[in-house]
């Protein structure tokens, strides 16, 4: 007797589809000539109640290439909603090549999606082909399993299934291999899908829809006194946690339209994204960003003007004058969240604050008149660390090397004062702590462009994919990878929870 498919027997909630056909179009994915599984998320499926022995590679192809459904699971469902594209407001959004394939509970009884990304064409396909390149998903999984790896919220790839289509792209002068990625989220809902209810003229599917949120994803809140208002300023700290450990990790996300914005706080859809190689605050991964609106020193500013946004539908249901007074709470949140995520890649669990501003204002003024490469610093700072380095100035960094000029090492002069300084404060006993600091603060692994473009070559020209699994391998076994992985259910339990972290 053949085992079920265990993904067609995951009992499947209908909660965003007892929200009411305004919310959504049922939808039917494409048909595929070849399904061939190239990547699937081993440790997620535990979240979902599955033991990965259980789960075959045909069972992944059978659910997400041929896409077959119990008759009892709820139909696929094509999200609507509406977005702030680089600042201008664009009516004519929704999920456009991608559905909702189904809500489960975790193993912690918490509700996640299943969303597909490249399964054919919807109703807002626009005339596109509704399809996703193998390069585009590869580089998704690549950028989920990086910020993982780092302990930054965000949504995960749970599989990447090659199609056997082979897709034409006005930019790209060769064809393109098709792929269906199958993205696990908290939520696909967007800041864009309150925004589309205001457009319509419609508080009551914004309070229909807040409910929702509140109900399933800030259940703490849940039928508590002030509970919307203190959503929304549970909401502007989480996001601006986010994008400061963003920019701590030197992560640009590329397109913060507001339909890129989840209404959990996470990090998700991330198209023309880039870590940053050298510290450059104009840094815009998207070319066809001309005016630099979603650099990377802009991120922080981008994601509050979003919030900014959010107010207007958000304000059929709940006073103005309180959003905004909760949305003056985002820079300083920002500021603390980058602070400690910053201070902690120097090797410091805390620093009184006016210490603390010095050194982080330091070691950027010095990578970006040097240019010396943002990760490899802090790999070389976590490499070279020794107690002697209370010895004396000199002491740090003894073999500066890597900065490749004597007019480099000069510049580090200010900074090894500086450095020096603090750590003769600390007690010796202290110097272990720094250690596994750095450690943990401190990924292998960065995901350059260099590195990607390694990955998609193997891939691209002899159909090799070692480099690829090596790099997702790699990603997640990092120095601190036990500290980050105990974090993982807290993080899939409640998202908002993680604003505490940065505020004590």
């Amino acid at each position: 007797m053949v085992a079920p498919n265990p993904f067609l027997t995951l009992a499947y909630e209908p909660a965003l589809a007892a929200l009411g056909d305004e919310f959504y179009d049922r939808v039917q994915p494409a048909c595929f000539p070849n399904p061939q599984l190239r990547y699937r998320n081993d440790p997620l499926l535990p979240l979902l109640g599955l033991a990965p022995a259980a789960v075959s590679d045909r069972h992944f192809e059978a659910a997400f290439g041929h896409f077959q459904f119990e008759s009892s699971s709820p139909p696929p469902l094509a999200l609507r909603y509406h977005g702030y594209q680089f600042g201008q407001y664009n009516p004519y959004l929704g999920d456009g090549r991608g559905f909702l394939y189904g809500q489960v509970r975790s193993n912690r009884q918490q509700l996640l999606d299943l969303g597909t990304k490249g399964s054919g064409q919807t109703p807002h396909a626009q005339g596109r082909d509704g399809r996703l390149s193998l390069l585009g998903g590869i580089r998704e999984v690549l950028a989920a399993e990086a910020l993982h790896g780092l302990g930054i919220p965000t949504s995960r790839i749970l599989c990447l299934v090659e199609t056997g289509e082979t897709l034409t792209r006005d930019d790209h002068p060769t064809p393109a291999r098709g792929a269906v990625m199958v993205r696990l989220s908290r939520s696909h809902i967007r800041f864009g899908t309150f925004e589309r209810l205001e457009y319509l003229d419609r508080p009551d599917l914004v309070r229909k829809l807040l409910d929702h949120v509140i109900q399933h994803y800030y259940s703490h809140l849940w039928q508590q006194p002030h509970q919307d208002i203190r959503f929304y300023t549970e909401l502007v700290q989480c996001t601006a946690c986010l994008v400061a450990r963003w920019m701590a990790a030197g992560f640009c996300h590329g397109v913060l339209n507001t339909d890129n914005m989840s209404i959990t706080g996470e990090g998700f859809d991330y198209g023309p994204y880039a870590f940053i190689d050298t510290y450059s605050p104009y840094f815009t991964p998207a070319t066809f960003d001309r005016w630099g609106r979603y650099s990377y020193r802009n991120q922080p500013s981008i994601c509050r003007w979003n919030l900014a946004q959010l107010q207007r539908p958000l304000a059929l249901v709940i006073p103005q004058g309180a959003m905004e007074t909760a949305l003056e709470a985002f820079m300083p949140t920002y500021d603390r969240a980058y602070r400690r995520a910053m201070v902690q890649k120097l090797g410091f669990d805390s620093l009184p604050d006016r210490d603390a501003e010095a050194l982080i204002n330091l070691t950027l003024q010095f990578l970006f008149s040097t240019q010396v490469g943002y990760h490899r610093f802090f790999q070389e700072l976590q490499r070279q660390f020794s107690v002697t380095w209370r010895e004396s100035p000199t002491a740090v960094f003894p073999n500066p090397s890597f900065l490749q000029s004597e007019e480099k090492v000069i510049a580090l002069r200010a900074w090894r004062n500086l450095y020096h300084q603090l750590l003769r404060q600390q007690p010796v006993t202290n110097m272990a702590a720094i250690t596994q600091c750095l450690r943990r603060s401190t990924p292998t692994t960065t995901l350059s462009t260099a590195v990607l473009a390694e990955v998609w070559g193997a891939i691209a020209t002899a159909d090799d994919w070692y480099p690829f699994h090596t790099l997702i391998n790699s990603l997640n076994d990092r120095a601190h990878t036990n500290e980050v992985s105990g974090r993982e259910h807290r993080y899939w339990d409640s998202l908002a929870r993680e604003k505490i972290d940065t505020q004590n």
